[in-house]
């Protein structure tokens, strides 16, 4: 029988447009602060709305604020390309 997934999502207030290369530096940047196996973007509407962190039960609050702002912050940009964040 395969191992349980675990998944968590965390939601956005505010759902953010973000470009595809913004959209991937978030969901690694996700991934590294909230200590999960993987990331992914949550799209609603064309829209990020959140992610969806895979391997935690949920990130501390202080991580969670931590990935909303940046995800604002690469909106407020116009989008991901050459950031490199890390």
């Amino acid at each position: 029988m395969p191992a349980r997934q675990e998944w968590y999502d965390l939601a956005f207030r505010t759902a953010v447009l973000l470009d595809d290369d913004a959209e991937a530096a978030l969901e690694d940047y996700a991934r590294v602060v909230a200590r999960a196996e993987s990331a992914t973007a949550v799209v609603t509407e064309r829209r990020v709305s959140g992610v969806r962190l895979r391997g935690v039960e949920a990130p501390p609050a202080s991580a969670a604020r931590d990935i909303e702002d940046f995800a604002s912050d690469l909106a407020t940009r116009g989008g991901g390309s050459g950031l490199g964040w890390a």
